[in-house]
C-alpha cells in the first residue's frame, strides 16, 4: 500500500483507518480531454477489490459504443472482481442543441432518480456519474439536491461524477477535484475523433 503523508492531520477524532475509508465524492472537469477515461480507470480499480459498480452515462446516446463499456461488462462478468452494471441515460450529445433537448432532460431527471434509488439502497460500492456536471450546469437537476443527497448517503459509497463546467457548490462540497485543462488538441487542427482514442 503507498505509504504518502497527508499535509495535515485534522483533529476529527477519527483513526488514521476511519479517515483513510471515508467514502468520496470526486469530481473531473475541466475543457481538457480525460474526464470519463479517468473515471473509468477508477472504476477497474475498484472491479478489482470486488467493489460492485454502477457506471450511469447522462449525455452519451444509448447507441454510442465506447470501449470502457465493453471492457467493463467482460471483467463484470467474469466472475473475478467487482460485478458492473452500465445505464445510459442520454439520446445524444446533448450540449448540441437539439429537437430532443425535452427528452434528454427528461431522462437526465429519471436518471438521476435512479441514482437516489441506489444510493439509498447501497446497491453500488462505486458510482460513475458520466457527464453528469452538464444537467447540473444546463439547471436540469438542482445542484443542491445533489450536495444533499450525496452528504447524506449511507455507508461507504464512493461517487465520481464527470463533465466540463462542474457547478462550484459541488466542487465545493466535493472531496477530490481534478479540473483537466487543455493544452493542445487535434481537433485545434481539424481533426476528428478516432477510434482507440475517443472510443
Amino acid at each position: 500500500m503507498p505509504q504518502g503523508q497527508p499535509s495535515v492531520v485534522p483533529d476529527d477524532g477519527l483513526t488514521t483507518r476511519q479517515r483513510r475509508n471515508r467514502p468520496l465524492v470526486v469530481v473531473h472537469t475541466g475543457v481538457g480531454k480525460g474526464k470519463s477515461t479517468a473515471a473509468f480507470g477508477l472504476a477497474l480499480r475498484a472491479w478489482n477489490q470486488g467493489w460492485p459498480i454502477g457506471v450511469f452515462q447522462f449525455v452519451k446516446s444509448a447507441k454510442w459504443k465506447v470501449g470502457e463499456e465493453r471492457a467493463l461488462r467482460v471483467l463484470g462478468d467474469s466472475g473475478e472482481g467487482g460485478s458492473v452494471d452500465w445505464h445510459k441515460m442520454g439520446e445524444g450529445w446533448s450540449w448540441v442543441q437539439r429537437d430532443s433537448q425535452m427528452d434528454n432532460e427528461e431522462k437526465a431527471r429519471e436518471g438521476w432518480e435512479q441514482v437516489k434509488r441506489d444510493l439509498a439502497a447501497e446497491t453500488y460500492q462505486l458510482y460513475v456519474l458520466d457527464e453528469f456536471a452538464y444537467p447540473m450546469h444546463w439547471g436540469w437537476i438542482d445542484v443542491d439536491e445533489v450536495v444533499d443527497v450525496l452528504r447524506n448517503r449511507p455507508g461507504t459509497q464512493h461517487v465520481v461524477i464527470t463533465g466540463r463546467n462542474a457547478p462550484e457548490k459541488l466542487v465545493d462540497f466535493a472531496d477530490l477535484v481534478t479540473d483537466m485543462s487543455k493544452v493542445k488538441h487535434p481537433m485545434d487542427v481539424g481533426q476528428k475523433g478516432q477510434r482507440g482514442i475517443e472510443w
